[in-house]
């Protein structure tokens, strides 16, 4: 599970669907309608909210926004109400630790997209987020660089 703290502008098709599957599910696990990742570290900045359901249908409706804007039809229904104001923090380190994450992926997959954000040195926030000065999240599980 990936709730990418950068825009969703910077995601190819496959990876804004998977995220919005992804934040289906999130939502799901939040409202405890499922068994399945209740304890994954993603979900720890929402439940640290005091509306953790406010928090990822906003989440979830910025998103939405992104496929629509790309002519693309997620079903809004499968969201509840989002709260216009509400915010969540999060950290310089995690944000640009996601970038990286994200050229990556896309240089592998989609190197025509990869091509045109490499340039960027730092992204957009998803506007759900506020950036702060600090380093990677604590729940972020940082990959082990391969030795090559």
């Amino acid at each position: 599970m990936r709730l990418w703290t950068l825009h969703p502008r910077y995601l190819d098709a496959q990876g804004l669907v998977a995220l919005w599957r992804e934040g289906l599910l999130a939502r799901a696990v939040l409202r405890g309608a499922t068994r399945g990742y209740r304890y994954h570290p993603q979900l720890e900045r929402f439940r640290a909210h005091d509306r953790p359901l406010a928090a990822i249908n906003t989440y979830l409706k910025a998103v939405a926004a992104e496929a629509q804007e790309r002519g693309y039809s997620f079903d809004r229904r499968r969201i509840g109400p989002a709260r216009t104001g509400l915010v969540l923090g999060a950290t310089q380190g995690q944000l640009g630790y996601e970038w990286r994450h994200l050229l990556r992926k896309l240089r592998a997959r989609n190197p025509g997209l990869y091509a045109r954000w490499r340039a960027h040195s730092y992204p957009q926030p998803h506007p759900l987020f506020r950036i702060v000065r600090g380093g990677i999240a604590p729940w972020e599980r940082p990959r082990a660089r391969r030795v090559r």
